[in-house]
């Protein structure tokens, strides 16, 4: 059975990860102290649902506890510890002390303490009051706070900061594309880059993976809050590689300029040599969907690297490939390139199940086998999203080996669909069965003589209306004009 100190313990991984998530755009080293401030300010002066549906709301003194510990040791230091512990405060004096504050919000906490005391003979601390009153939200927003103001921001060096986005390309045989592009704020330089049919997490995937590899690691990237960019994925991939994972504020785009600056000079320059094609085009020039997207994307490479990346910048005066070589000798330093390892680690996926009594585990349809050691307990399944056969057992930190597949109905994640289809669509048969279906009708009318229409027709020598047609000279004549 589950106990509570594994749920103890997964709880505190995922207020781990909604901490790292909240203090994430203060984390940004380009920022100015009074930047910071402002930042953090309003991060405290607006409602966040907690990872168990929850609104709350922290203080400022909050953030910048966690900032602290972050840059001390790391995303370790946001979990919460999973030790028990009892309330020291009980709730009768914390109700007290909320009313005393209702009764006179101009009231500190200090002299509620000392209202306190005086009448009860104890009081809690001034922080402890302090943080009551913030839960309750009985203390406002600091005074005379004044509007952000947006200036003029650059990255000191290369790889401080990458920003993210997707572009909406052109029609492909009649198919949609989007291109998702990660530039470097310093140098301007596209890191990473990648048409494909699909605006998702997985094709995001496949332009983030390569750039990591080629150009390092950055220390924080950018992004908007689109469904591909707020995925779990991304936010475990930053987390093992140590990226923080900046959303810009929903409808407010500052601060992605340059990367939408650089979507405009792909319309200009490349997509304005690119023609929409159709399905039938494709198949006159004997090409299909798969072979036409990897032109597009040479098509780009050879664009990217051997134009835009040397061109000189109107802003920069450098080409973005010379800045970024400039940066990187100025500051006497080399990017951080991931390992093999780190890096084939930071794309895996996970999910969490619970053993069952069989010790077995589902997983999108499939179930495996695994330790009998586990029942009972929740395990972490580690896998690759384009492979649903191979998953890795881990409990508590700890790898417990391959799960053994017992039956596999999925091979690949729901969310890792192929672009393509593999297999072609079917050719026409050719058969109308509505066709078949009147035409049998046809025949069964014509072969039903038991009401003697001939009789009432002609076509017979008993009875027939002289000068009339035959019934079977009406069938056929309805079924010619139908």
């Amino acid at each position: 059975m589950v106990t509570d100190e594994q749920k103890r313990r997964e709880r505190a991984q995922a207020v781990g990860l909604f901490r790292y998530q909240l203090i994430c755009p203060a984390l940004d080293s380009g920022l100015s102290t009074k930047a910071r401030g402002r930042l953090v300010r309003e991060i405290a002066g607006r409602h966040h649902t907690d990872p168990f549906g929850t609104a709350v709301k922290y203080s400022r003194d909050t953030l910048d506890r966690w900032i602290r510990r972050y840059r001390a040791g790391g995303f370790e230091e946001l979990v919460p510890s999973t030790r028990a512990s009892s309330p020291r405060t009980d709730t009768v004096t914390l109700d007290l002390a909320a009313a005393l504050k209702r009764e006179n919000p101009a009231r500190t906490a200090a002299q509620v303490q000392r209202i306190l005391r005086a009448s009860a003979g104890w009081s809690p601390s001034e922080s402890t009051l302090l943080r009551h009153f913030h839960r309750l939200e009985l203390i406002g927003p600091a005074a005379g706070d004044t509007p952000v103001v947006f200036g003029r921001f650059e990255a000191e060096n290369p790889n401080d900061r990458w920003t993210g986005d997707a572009l909406h390309g052109p029609r492909i045989g009649g198919r949609k594309t989007y291109l998702f592009a990660f530039l470097d704020d310093h140098s301007r330089l596209v890191t990473g880059y990648r048409f494909g049919f699909s605006e998702d997490t997985v094709r995001l995937g496949v332009a983030l993976e390569p750039a990591l590899a080629a150009r390092g690691v950055p220390a924080s990237v950018y992004v908007d809050n689109g469904s591909c960019f707020v995925d779990a994925w991304l936010l475990r991939a930053c987390a093992k590689l140590g990226v923080r994972l900046v959303h810009s504020t929903p409808h407010r785009p500052q601060g992605r300029g340059k990367i939408e600056r650089f979507f405009r000079t792909v319309r200009e320059q490349f997509l304005v040599e690119v023609a929409d094609t159709t399905a039938d085009e494709l198949t006159a020039a004997g090409t299909d969907h798969r072979t036409a997207l990897l032109e597009l994307n040479r098509l780009l490479t050879g664009w990217i690297e051997t134009g835009y990346h040397r061109r000189t910048h109107s802003e920069t005066g450098q080409s973005p490939l010379d800045r970024w070589d400039a940066g990187w000798v100025r500051c006497n330093q080399t990017p951080a390139m991931p390992t093999a390892p780190d890096l084939s680690e930071a794309f895996l996926w996970s999910e969490y199940r619970t053993v069952t009594k069989t010790a077995t585990v589902s997983l999108h349809g499939n179930t495996f086998q695994v330790d009998a050691g586990l029942v009972g307990r929740k395990v972490e399944l580690v896998f690759s999203p384009f492979d649903l056969e191979t998953v890795e057992v881990r409990y508590q930190g700890k790898s417990h080996g391959t799960a053994l597949p017992h039956t596999i109905t999925r091979h690949v994640h729901p969310k890792a669909r192929a672009e393509i289809p593999d297999q072609p669509m079917p050719a026409a048969t050719g058969i109308d069965y509505l066709t078949l279906t009147a035409q049998t009708h046809h025949e069964q009318v014509r072969a039903d003589r038991r009401i003697g229409y001939d009789a009432l027709f002609g076509g017979s020598d008993e009875g027939e209306v002289p000068g009339q047609p035959s019934i079977d000279d009406i069938l056929d004549r309805n079924v010619a004009s139908a």
